[in-house]
């Protein structure tokens, strides 16, 4: 594990994202609080907040197009789980 200072990752950025992308723990410390840098992963979603009330706005209209599950018992909860 690797902990730095914020003017130490100011410095040295390039140095310090490369250990995060190559899988080390990096720990910048700051007078706001101590934060991880960890790289964005394939499973990692980043989208505008446009976009994220676009995708719920289109949840909304399959649901009141009748493409939702409805769950009434742990039974069809679990059958749900274990299809996905």
């Amino acid at each position: 594990m690797t902990i730095i200072s914020s003017r130490d990752f100011r410095s040295n950025q390039s140095k310090y994202l490369g250990l995060a992308a190559r899988g080390e723990s990096v720990i910048l410390t700051s007078r706001t609080g101590s934060f991880k840098i960890v790289p964005i992963s394939d499973d990692d979603s980043v989208m505008s907040k446009a976009e994220f009330l676009a995708k719920i706005e289109s949840a909304r209209n399959d649901i009141e197009n009748g493409k939702g599950t409805v769950i009434k018992s742990n039974k069809d909860l679990k059958t749900l789980l274990d299809s996905l």
